[in-house]
């Protein structure tokens, strides 16, 4: 996330609980002067993939909600390895009913196509807006099954960061200088007793996929169709996931949405060019502002 500057609130973490019992963990940025907006990240990632994004919000008067998903992060990993997208989404959709107003949420990969499901399928007024971040209906195989591939290839951990810097750099193509400090990467890493660091999620989400884990997926495409809500669709330039023609066929099934093209950033487009991102994201809250002034303080 970064050091915090006097202009950067500091992030508060609450654990909520699921009506399955689990204990997920979510951070806080600001107040809902504007209103809430719900933060979710994608596969193998965690909360504080939002951290600079989250602060930024909080600064332009919004209430930043980060949450590790279950799996992921502080959250707890679910004992029967239920992460089908309805099953999160009923995680995402608890948290918001209990907000003051309905949260805008932003999705990535993962956190996006569960809010497309929470949207399209659940409740198509759950939220005032969203945003998908680098995730359509269709996406590209060989992207997808690189993302996979690369959350495979460690079942052993890393020997040091160092390493595990170097494995990341190596699947974002050196599209980004190494990290020199590893603050960030050590949020998403646990160093066990073996001495050995391990990416802090749940292997059973990589585990062949079950009848409802397959149909949820499957159903993106007429829960894409039911969305109402104002919506933006972020595009990492170079991403191997989300192609021109995934796009294309995102905005014939919800034409009504807005679209954005980060140029030089890749599926990660957050971490790739937080600034772009963050901006993106931040105009297009501006003028889709809700109806009436949030409650809350502030």
């Amino acid at each position: 996330m970064g050091t915090m500057t006097d202009d950067q609130p500091a992030e508060r973490l609450e654990v909520i609980e699921t009506d399955d019992g689990l204990h997920l963990h979510l951070g806080r940025w600001g107040q809902p002067r504007r209103g809430s907006v719900m933060l979710l990240h994608g596969g193998g990632q965690t909360r504080h993939a939002w951290g600079n994004s989250a602060a930024r919000l909080a600064g332009a008067g919004w209430e930043a909600l980060a949450l590790d998903m279950r799996g992921h992060g502080d959250s707890a990993w679910s004992p029967s390895g239920d992460y089908a997208l309805s099953r999160m989404a009923r995680d995402v959709a608890g948290i918001a009913q209990t907000l003051s107003c309905r949260p805008v949420i932003v999705g990535a990969s993962m956190g996006g196509m569960t809010a497309l499901h929470a949207l399209g399928r659940m409740d198509p007024e759950l939220a005032h807006a969203l945003v998908l971040v680098d995730v359509v209906p269709r996406m590209e195989g060989a992207g997808v099954r690189r993302i996979v591939q690369f959350m495979q290839a460690h079942p052993h951990g890393f020997a040091s960061l160092d390493e595990a810097a170097e494995a990341v750099a190596g699947y974002r193509g050196g599209t980004r200088e190494r990290p020199i400090n590893f603050d960030g990467l050590r949020k998403n890493l646990r160093q066990r007793a073996d001495g050995r660091w391990y990416w802090h999620w749940d292997p059973q989400m990589l585990q062949p996929r079950n009848p409802q884990a397959m149909a949820d997926y499957m159903g993106l495409f007429e829960a894409a169709r039911a969305i109402r809500v104002p919506t933006l669709l972020v595009r990492g330039q170079r991403s191997d996931v989300v192609s021109a023609r995934g796009v294309a066929e995102f905005l014939e099934l919800v034409p009504h949405a807005e679209f954005v093209d980060v140029a030089g950033a890749g599926h990660m487009v957050a971490g790739d060019d937080n600034d772009a991102f963050s901006a993106a994201i931040v105009d297009f809250l501006a003028r889709h502002p809700l109806p009436s002034p949030a409650l809350g303080p502030g």
